[in-house]
């Protein structure tokens, strides 16, 4: 009976509700974050067949050391690098344009940038896969006729360069939409009695862009930054479905995921798969520390 009691009075507890109601998102991420964590670690240091496991030490690392997993390395940094410089500078402008008073229709603007990051991403890999044909009825090579480019082989020519322009034209249409809702709520919150100061001071528009806008959106490009680095060097479903594959001519397509997706699932080697995670998530720890480091967040009194 007093246990009945006492089961019956924790959810009024002052000091049990409180573990109570979050004890669902602590039992979520024990489950789904932790534990497979430390599964990742543990197996990077096996050997995992069916039915059968063995230790191999640092073997599963050591087979890192080769071509193909250098080739995803530099074209995750290239791809990662290339985006930023495209994805942060393009969308503050067309954010700062779409906040200003003169701005037509910017509601239907808004809606319009946006919607590619609705889209399925198989759809979207299919139709950019139509627009970047070979074929000179494909759309981009119809419209380069017109200037007298002879049809280009995007996807499959052995330039590579097409084929990293098609994946880079791909990402950057499906997420400048989201990148200027980010920098539309920032804009939001900028105080308009200092544009209001500026401009009694005889400041242009570039000169309140320069020491007004941008300074003061500095929170919101540090977050798309970081998620922009992870995004780049977790890439994987827009080179699969823009390739039809995991197979890139050349390697021109292939990234640290699309490494592990191949030999992680295709050739079923759970363990080398989990030291390719795991070496991914290094990486990637790594360069955003540096990046926060140097966008000067771990300093004392910020």
């Amino acid at each position: 009976m007093k246990l009945k009691n006492w089961i019956k009075s924790v959810p009024y507890s002052q000091k049990i509700a409180p573990y109570v109601f979050i004890s669902p998102f602590i039992i979520v991420f024990l489950v789904f974050f932790v534990y497979p964590v430390i599964s990742t670690v543990i197996m990077s240091f096996q050997k995992v067949v069916p039915g059968q496991t063995t230790f191999v030490g640092l073997d599963n690392f050591k087979n890192l050391l080769n071509s193909d997993f250098s080739k995803a390395v530099k074209n995750n940094l290239i791809y990662t690098v290339t985006t930023i410089a495209v994805l942060i500078p393009v969308p503050l402008i067309l954010s700062v344009l779409l906040d200003s008073k003169k701005m037509i229709g910017k509601n239907s603007f808004r809606a319009i940038l946006f919607l590619p990051a609705l889209v399925s991403i198989v759809v979207a890999g299919f139709t950019f896969r139509l627009i970047f044909g070979e074929l000179p009825t494909a759309l981009l090579n119809s419209i380069l006729s017109n200037f007298g480019v002879k049809p280009i082989k995007w996807l499959g020519g052995p330039a590579q360069w097409t084929t990293f322009f098609a994946l880079l034209t791909l990402c950057s249409w499906r997420w400048m939409g989201v990148n200027i809702i980010y920098y539309l709520s920032g804009l939001q919150s900028i105080p308009t009695d200092l544009y209001e100061a500026a401009h009694i001071d005889g400041a242009g528009s570039m000169q309140k862009l320069r020491y007004i806008t941008i300074p003061l959106l500095r929170p919101v490009t540090i977050y798309i930054l970081t998620i922009s680095i992870y995004g780049g060097m977790a890439m994987f479903l827009e080179s699969f479905m823009l390739f039809n594959g995991n197979r890139s001519p050349g390697g021109a397509g292939l990234t640290i995921v699309g490494y592990l997706y191949r030999l992680g699932w295709e050739q079923a080697n759970i363990g080398y798969g989990s030291a390719i995670g795991l070496t991914l998530l290094v990486i990637t720890l790594g360069v955003n520390v540096i990046m926060l480091k140097y966008a000067g967040l771990f300093k004392k009194g910020e």
